[in-house]
């Protein structure tokens, strides 16, 4: 029998590309309404602004800065569960 050699581990352009789920909120800051973006699979990957729209392209950069920091000190790299069998979608 021969063994199977074992998949090589995914580069940084695979995590880059994974489609995180995104969470938007309105959150009230000292009277002022701001949105807030974040991936809840990457601990601390949040970012606010005054619209949604800038919120989410903060928090795009942020994503992209700490997947690179992850990377660059070899830590693991969150990656989203996969959805439960028969979910109903739609």
């Amino acid at each position: 029998m021969s063994a199977v050699p074992p998949a090589p581990a995914p580069g940084l352009a695979y995590y880059e590309a994974v489609p995180y789920l995104l969470v938007v909120e309105s959150v009230e800051r000292g009277g002022e309404w701001l949105r807030r973006a974040s991936y809840p699979e990457l601990p601390g990957c949040v970012a606010e602004a005054a619209s949604a729209v800038e919120a989410m392209e903060k928090l795009e950069q942020a994503r992209l800065r700490l997947l690179r920091q992850l990377w660059d000190r070899g830590a693991p790299i969150p990656v989203p569960r996969p959805p439960l069998r028969g979910a109903v979608t739609g």
